[in-house]
């Protein structure tokens, strides 16, 4: 994975729109003129057959900076390895706990999401106690930054009103991984919602739908926020219904 002087583009919530991924890279390079290493999507990254086959077997198409991803709850679990083994030479996995190097930075990557219920979250995509423990493994001070899908606990996301039934948002093990990492930032998606806050020194950052902006850090570390809307082609009626606009 390259390591150069350029940024690092974060994405969320890409939902099978592979195109809105190189959209926003352009848009970065071109109109702010910030290069761009490589690209992280923090989860939803639409990890499906039938979307893949379409967009990089059938139409032939590849993105035109490396991309890695999390995974979130809206992926195919039950052929997730097959796909990820299939489509590896269009983007990498990063594995759940682990720690990957990014420019001058370790960064903790934490996929999945709190479990909610078996429809917006199966089985495989809920974080689970194992999951919380392997971080807990990482010494003190040894990560920079973390990527998650679902945020913490407690650091002031709101719950949206049709879900305030199933509790208020976020993982109360990763609220733990926090206390005990101290990282410098901490990147989530999975709440389609801008959200800046700071807790016990660390810069909590919550990105919308890939469509809606993104994210830069530089080589020097340094975060920059932006807010731009990619236009979209229409999608079927089905992901309209269960809310993958």
């Amino acid at each position: 994975m390259p390591n150069g002087d350029g940024a690092i583009l974060l994405l969320s919530d890409v939902h099978a729109r592979y195109g809105v991924v190189d959209a926003q890279v352009e848009h970065a390079q071109q109109e702010l003129g910030c290069a761009v290493d490589q690209v992280l999507v923090l989860g939803d990254f639409g990890l499906f057959g039938d979307d893949l086959q379409r967009h990089f077997r059938r139409d032939g198409r590849r993105f035109s900076h490396p991309v890695s991803f999390i995974e979130g709850n809206h992926e195919d679990f039950a052929a997730f390895e097959r796909l990820v083994r299939d489509y590896a030479d269009v983007f990498t996995h990063l594995p759940r706990s682990s720690v990957q190097r990014f420019g001058a930075s370790n960064w903790l990557c934490v996929g999945g999401a709190r479990y909610m219920d078996a429809w917006s979250t199966p089985s495989g995509s809920e974080i689970r106690d194992r999951d919380i423990a392997a971080c807990l493994l990482h010494a003190p001070g040894s990560i920079d930054i973390v990527i998650s899908h679902d945020c913490p606990s407690g650091i002031g996301v709101p719950s949206e009103a049709a879900l305030a039934h199933l509790g208020p948002p976020g993982v109360p093990g990763l609220a733990r991984v926090a206390e005990h990492l101290r990282p410098r930032w901490w990147f989530f998606g999975h709440h389609h919602r801008w959200h800046e806050s700071e807790r016990a020194g660390t810069r909590y950052c919550g990105l919308p739908q890939s469509w809606q902006g993104y994210a830069l850090i530089d080589g020097r570390g340094e975060f920059r926020k932006v807010e731009r809307l990619c236009s979209l082609p229409g999608r079927s009626r089905w992901r309209r219904l269960i809310g993958l606009r």
